[in-house]
């Protein structure tokens, strides 16, 4: 099964309790604090397009990347304009065609980096393509989230438009999670109401503080500051997401 296929088109009304302008508000803060008022950003698992288009909207030149061409068809046909350039490109082997101000990459994305030596090949890769001083701003789901929020547990969901079903297994000697997701999705067909049925796996790793920073400074970056996410403060034992800020000094 392919990770966001059929998941792609119904994306967005299931994950519509995501705040992204709020979560633009802090990312775009973040980005001005370091000195990135514009330019050229780039956002790595961009999706269905939602935070690049904000990003697009507080003044960035924006660059979408994503390995799935359904979550790109569908940030594509959000707008008829040309003003973000969309890449259909795995992160951990983009290209771009030059330098850029800074790397972006949110909602858990870098999380489905399952092996840890492709994090620091996506790190190498940004100091490759940051312009000097520029930086990677990005978010993890935590071992807890995994452990003791998320794990082994089943989400379920349903509405008029239809429903899903969301269970997790969780490995804690590898640290990765599990997702199977059975969404049911309301259509059309001959002028008769269906039910199309899709099904997608998806794995996810929690990683420490500790290896993000060891992978970050092995690529030739520099660590500036980790968040509990969506505020300036240390991490605790207990967060389940976090930001962190690495610089190309």
């Amino acid at each position: 099964m392919r990770e966001y296929s059929g998941f792609a088109q119904v994306y967005d009304l299931f994950m519509d309790n995501i705040p992204y302008k709020k979560w633009s508000r802090y990312l775009i803060s973040l980005l001005r604090a370091q000195g990135v008022k514009e330019g050229i950003v780039a956002e790595l698992g961009c999706g269905t397009g939602q935070m690049t288009r904000l990003l697009r909207d507080a003044g960035y030149d924006m660059i979408g990347i994503d390995m799935s061409p359904d979550m790109l068809g569908v940030a594509r046909g959000k707008e008829n304009d040309e003003s973000i350039l969309y890449l259909l490109q795995d992160m951990r082997s983009f290209e771009l065609y030059g330098t850029v101000a800074a790397i972006v990459s949110v909602c858990d994305s870098l999380n489905y980096l399952t092996e840890p030596e492709d994090l620091c090949k996506i790190f190498k890769l940004a100091k490759n393509y940051l312009d000097p001083g520029g930086v990677m701003i990005f978010d993890i789901n935590t071992k807890y989230y995994y452990s003791h929020v998320l794990g082994n547990r089943t989400v379920c969901e349903n509405r008029d438009e239809g429903s899903f079903i969301w269970e997790n297994e969780y490995d804690k000697e590898t640290f990765i999670n599990s997702s199977y997701l059975t969404i049911y999705h309301k259509s059309e067909s001959d002028g008769e109401e269906v039910y199309e049925r899709f099904e997608e796996e998806h794995m996810q790793r929690g990683y420490s503080i500790g290896e993000v920073l060891h992978y970050a400074r092995r690529a030739g970056l520099t660590p500036i500051c980790t968040y509990e996410a969506f505020t300036k403060k240390e991490p605790a034992r207990n967060s389940e997401r976090l930001y962190f800020i690495l610089k190309n000094v």
